[in-house]
């Protein structure tokens, strides 16, 4: 379960991606939110929305957030965005504008980065992006298979950008132990 903190920022990332990329459809959503998610992650040892990721044959798939675009989404989502099928392309259309006062100046980077990156990009290309050699996706999916979850901490590298693994782990155990002493969390 998502908190509504991270619920928030989720139903924001969304309208953001619709209101700065081109054809923002279900696919190409999925893919941004994994990039986001993942690379903040990297830097942080912190994931943006709070999804989980399974591995799925096309790529990384936010399952649960998935099935709500797919069916009954929320209100708070709804009242944000419209799906308006065209073509074959199910595209997200906002109906608020972003709403940027819960997001810090590097998830803030990380997504106009991304945007810049992706602006006109089609589902189709990003598919291939998110496939890379030793990308977190391509390792759940030779070690464990498809449809398994994808461990956060598989995006932690030797790059310079990235954390440590024992960084991670600390902010993890930290955030884990806030959400058991106040009675909120994912």
């Amino acid at each position: 379960m998502i908190n509504t903190y991270n619920r928030k920022k989720l139903v924001n990332v969304v309208i953001f991606f619709a209101e700065n990329t081109q054809n923002c459809g279900k696919i190409k959503l999925l893919k941004l939110l994994y990039f986001l998610d993942f690379r903040h992650f990297k830097e942080t040892g912190k994931s943006v929305t709070g999804l989980d990721y399974s591995a799925w044959k096309m790529g990384p798939v936010p399952v649960s957030f998935f099935e709500e675009l797919s069916g009954n989404m929320k209100s708070d989502l709804s009242e944000a965005i419209k799906i308006s099928t065209i073509g074959n392309l199910q595209k997200i259309i906002p109906r608020k504008d972003f709403d940027s006062i819960n997001f810090s100046k590097r998830e803030k980077k990380i997504l106009e980065y991304l945007v810049y990156i992706f602006k006109t990009a089609k589902a189709k290309d990003m598919i291939e992006s998110a496939h890379f050699k030793n990308s977190p996706w391509e390792k759940t999916k030779n070690e464990k298979g498809l449809f398994q979850p994808i461990d956060y901490f598989l995006a932690i590298d030797d790059s310079p950008a990235s954390i440590s693994f024992e960084d991670a782990q600390d902010r993890v155990r930290e955030r884990d132990e806030m959400y058991k002493s106040f009675g909120t969390g994912p």
